[in-house]
């Protein structure tokens, strides 16, 4: 048995050494079923099982969730902020993607 120790994550020694650190994970949680999973916040862990465990302990303690997805930070990719007007000013000037030109009967009164 080695003794050599690690400073755990989150420990003074260990900031700024990148390598030892564990990768961040976002996690989205379902408070009910038939609701959408709502991103919540971030965590440290070392695997995808313990990024589970974890999200469950620290955002649903009080049990208001159904589901808890994890996601590896690097693995998620977005769109720059500035191409705003490439990918979503186009759809404005197509007006039949808008419902205004339907009439809608009495019975469908919830859209």
């Amino acid at each position: 048995m080695s003794d050599t120790k690690t400073a755990p994550v989150g420990d003074s020694r260990n900031e700024g050494n990148a390598s030892s650190e564990w990768p961040l994970w976002e996690v989205f949680v379902r408070p009910r079923a038939g609701l959408d999973h709502k991103h919540c916040g971030s965590l440290h862990a070392a695997d995808a099982a313990m990024a589970v465990q974890l999200a469950r302990e620290v955002y649903t303690r009080r049990q208001e969730g159904t589901s808890v997805w994890v996601v590896q930070s690097s693995h998620i990719h977005a769109s720059d902020p500035g191409d705003k007007a490439m990918l979503f000013d186009p759809m404005e000037d197509k007006v039949y993607r808008h419902p205004t030109f339907y009439v809608l009967p009495d019975a469908v009164d919830h859209m």
